[in-house]
């Protein structure tokens, strides 16, 4: 029986909408190539997060989230409100100009503005800037006040002509500094920090995700196909486990896996497949797999035909030879013989071999059903050498009543699938126990 294990993951920005206001520092300290570097990096983050909330770049910032442009020199001022146009956007940033003191606390008020209470949204502030604060009140206050009100705050520092202060910004952004915090000496790696933000923002469905399944006992595991996402292993005939390091990065993902169980109880009935089933991944999430069940119908119970009533036969004494007449036999059941060869390789002299062969029929599911099994003692011989020992005519019958290895009606003319499996090893060997005689 086939199992189907499926996952399916999309960004939480999908499914839980953000709202982001970016904080672009224009004031004298990034003119020239920073501020041409912020400009670019900035219009990267958005078409990094247009396609995020929707998978695809639209042109419209998707799913509920919105983002909003604020920028500061002396002064701070909403660009534009939190929109869902690209090209608004765009714009917003292309018409900025660099130059001025640099007030980092009123930048910060102001996208705290930007913000509706009332909104269910995340809220997120990414600011640009080299961390010198050349007017105004003390930002770190302000920033504090921000991450008190749920918000959480990103900083990225281009290099501008006054140096950038990192440890001003680990101040200011959510913790932990590592994942909140980046600075960047050019433009390419500012745009992979932008798409690195981005992922981060959006945070993936999932990572690092493991899931633990465990069959019920009555059911055990024979094989495992190779997953569409991730690697999975066979702990044990009951257990396996599945792992895949990300899923849902950057839209809708899905994955599934595929595994084979075999029916190994007693009884019939409906039956659970799953014993317990454990998912687990870095972010926290639940998922609630289904429990199927399967209806398992097993074979009737076959009772073989009684023995037939014997004739009684007396040989007289001193009579070398007896002739009795049996009467009818009648054919009890239709049945084919399956006569089987086998040669044993390299029988030294002086051995004897036990020599086994076990029958199975296998139906359409893979499922070997037990048929008959012979042992033998194959008699040493006395040849100078080693040499192969052919056995032949091994004899097993089948009853048709017994065929499971096609869906048609049972007849002599279907197709029996029989697998067999030949066991032989010496039953002599050289072995003797060795008795030390240590003298001192």
């Amino acid at each position: 029986m086939r199992v189907t294990l499926a996952l399916t993951a999309a960004p939480d920005i999908q499914s839980s909408p953000t709202d982001i206001v970016l904080v672009l520092n224009r004031s004298g300290s990034m003119a020239g190539t920073p501020f041409a570097n912020l400009k670019l990096g900035a219009k990267t983050f958005i078409d990094i997060i247009d396609e995020a909330t929707d998978s695809s770049q639209d042109g419209s910032i998707g799913s509920g989230s919105r983002i909003g442009i604020v920028s500061f020199a002396e002064n701070a001022v909403a660009n534009t409100q939190l929109i869902t146009s690209v090209d608004t956007l765009k714009a917003a940033v292309d018409g900025l100009a660099a130059g001025g003191a640099t007030n980092h606390a009123a930048a910060f008020s102001e996208a705290m503005d930007l913000f509706d209470p009332a909104s269910p949204n995340a809220k997120v502030i990414v600011m640009f800037t080299d961390g010198k604060t050349t007017a105004g009140p003390p930002p770190a206050p302000v920033a504090a006040a921000a991450r008190a009100s749920g918000i959480v705050i990103y900083c990225i520092g281009p290099v501008g002509s006054d140096g950038v202060d990192p440890n001003t910004l680990n101040e200011w952004a959510t913790d932990p500094d590592a994942s909140h915090v980046a600075v960047t000496p050019d433009a390419a790696d500012l745009e992979e920090l932008f798409a690195d933000l981005a992922v981060n923002i959006s945070k993936p469905g999932a990572t690092q995700i493991v899931i633990d399944e465990e069959v019920n006992r009555d059911f055990a595991i024979i094989s495992v196909s190779p997953p569409d996402k991730g690697s999975a292993v066979t702990v044990d005939a009951h257990k396996l486990q599945w792992k895949i390091d990300a899923l849902g990065v950057t839209g809708n993902e899905g994955a599934a896996l595929e595994f084979f169980v075999r029916h190994t109880g007693d009884t019939g009935g409906t039956k659970f497949v799953n014993l317990d089933i454990k998912y687990s991944d870095a972010e926290g999430n639940a998922v609630t797999f289904p429990n199927p069940s399967v209806r398992v119908d097993c074979r009737a119970v076959v009772n073989p035909e009684k023995c037939p009533t014997p004739v009684d036969v007396t040989v007289g004494g001193c009579q070398d030879s007896v002739l009795v007449d049996l009467g009818d036999a009648y054919l009890e059941s239709l049945g084919r013989i399956v006569q089987l060869d086998v040669t044993v390789k390299n029988v030294c002299p002086g051995k004897r071999v036990a020599l086994a062969m076990i029958l199975t029929e296998v139906d359409q599911n893979g499922m070997e059903y037990q048929r008959g099994m012979k042992a033998f003692t194959l008699p040493a011989h006395s040849f100078p050498t080693c040499r192969d020992v052919l056995v032949r005519c091994v004899k097993f019958v089948l009853p048709e009543d017994l065929d499971v290895s096609g869906k048609s009606p049972r007849s002599l003319c279907g197709k029996r699938n029989l697998k067999v499996r030949v066991i032989a090893h010496n039953i002599d060997t050289d072995y003797r126990c060795c008795e030390a005689v240590v003298t001192l």
